[in-house]
């Protein structure tokens, strides 16, 4: 089915009404085949929902219900789709967010039993609306407005943070910190970074007894904290976080990479684990808090976290009324909802999301970026399929930013 036929179906569906959607959605999403191994003790992530109509109509972020309003093109409408193209050449975007990059992973060997994860990085320049390949990166972090990305160099962890120019491909300023980082992340107002920090590569791969290939060596992390960095200034603060749950847990362990990201009011720091709780809160010095009120159910494998309005979480796979599909959360009590989608990976508004989801073959490997509505039946697809193997030039992984 192409979009134009997807299109209009979605109206027809319109016309005909559907019931609108209660307050309480689900929101944990099972992550599936590019985090197996890596995150073989966690529980992973998937995606959710329905249908938002492109070129001719704007969807209502309503009960999954599509109100028509007049529109001079795609661009406008807010859903740039590309069902042709996998890797993408041009600009994908649903909503609120785009597609601002997207990376492959490739295992460097570097003796016989060791060797590292290495990203390959497409940047999408705001000027051409084009992906072009920057191999200089080993981490980005695209800020909101999708014109400035924080860059690490290779052989992490870096002693240094760049803030890239999207448009001309030039470094615009360096930020030094004086704790080694591998992983970064802005704060939705794109005006705090938090970098975490690690005393070695924490891509760095192993070989497992009873295992295929290469794994991150679980149960093993050298990280050491996050500095939270004032974007305008430069200046810095580094908070040590032991790693572990003392006396009272010592079972407790985080994967190799476990990175540090910012709650989507930017007053504190997250990070997520592998075992119960799930995640941990921070405060700006370090001191572990309760998590607020509005993230209290979010799961640290879904990439699409807490909607833009805060009232929803994505979570887990769920499979049951779909082959593949989700839950979605409602925030405050918890009450689940199943929608469409694989893997849940960005919100596009209040009510839609950015998801993976595989085609008519079935094969949960075979996915394509697909935009899905709360309360909707059909999927509109974003991008073609990526292929099934990994660590292949097909094998892409989406990195999305507010536009």
């Amino acid at each position: 089915m192409n979009v134009d036929e997807l299109v209009r179906d979605a109206l027809r569906d319109q016309a005909e009404g559907q019931s609108p959607a209660g307050p309480g959605f689900a929101d944990r999403v099972l992550s599936v085949r590019r985090r197996r191994r890596s995150r073989r003790l966690a529980t992973v992530a998937a995606a959710a929902a329905a249908v938002i109509a492109v070129v001719v109509a704007v969807p209502a972020l309503d009960s999954g219900k599509q109100d028509v309003r007049p529109s001079g093109g795609v661009e406008q409408t807010g859903i740039i789709p590309r069902p042709d193209q996998s890797p993408p050449r041009d600009m994908i975007a649903a909503g609120r967010v785009a597609l601002a990059a997207y990376f492959t992973t490739t295992i460097i060997e570097q003796s016989a039993d060791r060797a590292v994860s290495q990203r390959t990085y497409w940047l999408l320049n705001p000027r051409t609306k084009k992906y072009a390949k920057d191999d200089r990166w080993s981490y980005v972090a695209v800020a909101p407005g999708m014109t400035t990305a924080a860059v690490l160099e290779r052989n992490l962890p870096v002693p240094r943070i760049g803030l890239l120019d999207l448009a001309s491909g030039q470094v615009k300023r360096w930020i030094p910190v004086d704790r080694p980082v591998a992983g970064v992340e802005f704060s939705t107002d794109g005006r705090k970074l938090v970098a975490t920090t690690y005393s070695k590569n924490p891509d760095l791969r192993v070989k497992v007894d009873g295992a295929e290939g290469w794994e991150a060596p679980f149960t093993q992390s050298d990280r050491t904290g996050f500095h939270v960095i004032d974007v305008a200034s430069g200046s810095s603060s580094w908070i040590g976080v032991e790693i572990g749950g003392g006396a009272h847990n010592p079972e407790t362990f985080i994967n190799s990479r476990q990175d540090f990201a910012f709650t989507r009011d930017g007053r504190l720091v997250w990070s997520g684990m592998p075992t119960q709780p799930g995640e941990k809160f921070y405060d700006f010095t370090g001191r572990e808090v309760a998590p607020p009120a509005l993230e209290r159910y979010r799961d640290w494998s879904v990439d699409a976290g807490v909607s833009p309005d805060g009232q929803l979480v994505a979570g887990p796979f769920a499979g049951q009324k779909w082959k593949t599909s989700s839950f979605v959360l409602d925030a405050r009590t918890g009450k689940q909802r199943e929608v469409r989608g694989q893997q849940l990976l960005a919100w596009a508004d209040g009510n839609s999301l950015v998801a993976w989801d595989i085609g008519p073959d079935g094969n949960e490997f075979h996915q394509r970026l697909v935009l899905v509505t709360l309360g909707g039946e059909k999927t509109i697809p974003l991008s073609d399929f990526r292929s099934p193997k990994d660590n292949t030039g097909g094998r892409w992984e989406p990195v999305f930013a507010e536009r």
